[in-house]
């Protein structure tokens, strides 16, 4: 009985888990026939405040690229998610490998100003 009573106490007293910041899915391969490709990514919230998101949209050496992101910044709730639609052009390619990463954004006089950044793998073929 002593032994359960003190293995409660440590687990108790442990800090809890740390949580990040999220978005599903982090991987994707998406088959188009048009001059571009679409992928719904659903960026998330694991914190108890509210917080800043923006997406955006680089190639597989994080350079930027011009993508169609809906939206692009918004407020995200706390514990919550929700779907951002984005729409990359192939530009003459067939095939077009992007990283769309989702960015929490410090709010202005906040103690912390940590920019916390999740980004997520996608391959998209273009079919005739």
């Amino acid at each position: 009985m002593k032994n359960w009573i003190l293995t409660a106490a440590i687990i108790v007293g442990l800090p809890p888990a740390a949580t990040a910041q999220s978005m599903t899915p982090m991987r994707g391969e998406v088959k188009s026939f048009t001059d571009a490709f679409a992928v719904r990514v659903f960026p998330g919230n694991p914190y108890d405040k509210r917080i800043r998101v923006e997406v955006h949209v680089y190639d597989q050496n994080f350079q930027p690229i011009p993508a169609e992101i809906s939206p692009k910044a918004f407020l995200l709730a706390g514990q919550a998610s929700r779907p951002v639609l984005v729409v990359v052009p192939f530009d003459g390619a067939t095939e077009r490998k992007v990283r769309i990463c989702t960015e929490s954004i410090p709010f202005p006089g906040e103690q912390t100003q940590i920019r916390a950044q999740i980004c997520g793998k996608f391959f998209g073929h273009r079919s005739f």
